[in-house]
């Protein structure tokens, strides 16, 4: 096992609004065999950067380059003993000609808008949406399981949220992905969706809404089900309703308060922020029909501007009416309506 960490360089060259990407399908023994990833390298004794940067470039391509920036520092842990830190560059200035191919393997330019779909590290994913949004300087640390499964990732010393993928049938893929990337490429995941609800003088059905944060990436200012959001990777679907509960409303509850009602899917493409924001779930419907008054709730703000009961049946009504913005789905509503009518 080594223990001394290794210093990397790795640039992306630009060109035309492409990448220079090299597949790496030469060496048996390669960590990154079959994987696509920029041109880069080990720092040699006494080099700085820059230099290693310089002389990986013009070792594996044959170019100079007359024009670069450093982008981030990527700290890698591969989970066999190794740690790496690598600094992230992008070139926009060369001279010379790229050659078909080199002792890793061989040379592509592929358009940026492509480069998302090609078999990466799902860490690697995550800095190239970074290097579409920011400018300035990043610090991303990534940590994985020894087979290659991301298993942490930390954004300027933040942890990111990450999600395990999922099949059609909700079963897991083994690929784990940060949030934003499978929000801002695709992949299908899971999430819980929890109805508080109450019987209103009537005796009909109440339910509590939530008004999301306009700050939110998605949907903001929106009403939205009581209380909501993705089963983080490794976590349990019935743990994470319970969770979500306590985070955004502040009531804490047990497991046996909850009554599945079922699962629906959900596939759209919207742009919120200026963004693009997929959203590939399987959402998993639940109950509490617990004692709750709004007014002791604690609630995320950070999530949520606020709570109001409303009656089902005007909810259902007014879904989809231009004066009543929701992200609210009719298939959870059926849903709640159907397992209402049964207590």
């Amino acid at each position: 096992m080594n223990n001394i960490p290794e210093l990397t360089t790795l640039c992306y060259i630009e060109k035309d609004d492409k990448y220079l990407m090299l597949h790496r399908v030469s060496k048996k023994n390669d960590i990154n065999k079959d994987k696509w990833i920029g041109v880069g390298g080990h720092l040699e004794k006494d080099e700085s950067p820059e230099e290693c940067l310089l002389r990986e470039v013009k070792e594996e391509t044959g170019l100079i380059l007359t024009s670069y920036k450093y982008r981030g520092t990527i700290t890698f842990v591969s989970g066999d003993g190794c740690t790496e830190y690598m600094a992230l560059y992008t070139a926009d200035g060369f001279i010379g000609e790229v050659p078909g191919e080199c002792d890793e393997g061989v040379f592509e330019w592929v358009p940026k808008e492509d480069v998302i779909n090609l078999n990466l590290w799902e860490g690697d994913r995550i800095f190239f949406m970074l290097l579409e949004d920011r400018d300035d300087f990043f610090s991303l640390k990534l940590v994985y399981d020894g087979h290659g499964v991301l298993e942490y990732a930390a954004l300027d010393g933040k942890p990111m949220e990450l999600l395990d993928m999922i099949d059609r049938e909700g079963n897991k893929t083994g690929v784990v992905r940060a949030r934003v990337v499978a929000h801002r490429y695709g992949g299908r995941h899971a999430t819980t969706l929890t109805w508080v609800v109450r019987k209103n003088d009537s005796g009909k059905w109440d339910v509590l809404l939530q008004k999301r944060s306009k700050n939110k990436d998605s949907h903001p200012g929106c009403y939205d089900v009581s209380s909501g959001g993705h089963i983080t990777s490794g976590s349990k679907n019935l743990d994470s309703a319970v969770r979500e509960i306590g985070e955004e409303l502040g009531l804490l509850i047990n497991a046996e308060d909850l009554q599945l009602l079922g699962n629906f899917p959900t596939s759209s493409e919207r742009v919120f922020h200026g963004k693009i924001f997929k959203n590939e779930q399987l959402n998993y419907v639940y109950l509490y029909k617990g004692n709750v008054n709004i007014d002791e709730l604690k609630i995320q703000e950070s999530e949520l501007e606020a709570v109001e009961w409303w009656s089902l049946e005007e909810v259902i009504r007014r879904l989809g009416e231009p004066d009543f913005p929701t992200c609210i789905h009719i298939e959870e509503l059926e849903m709640l309506k159907t397992g209402l009518e049964s207590i």
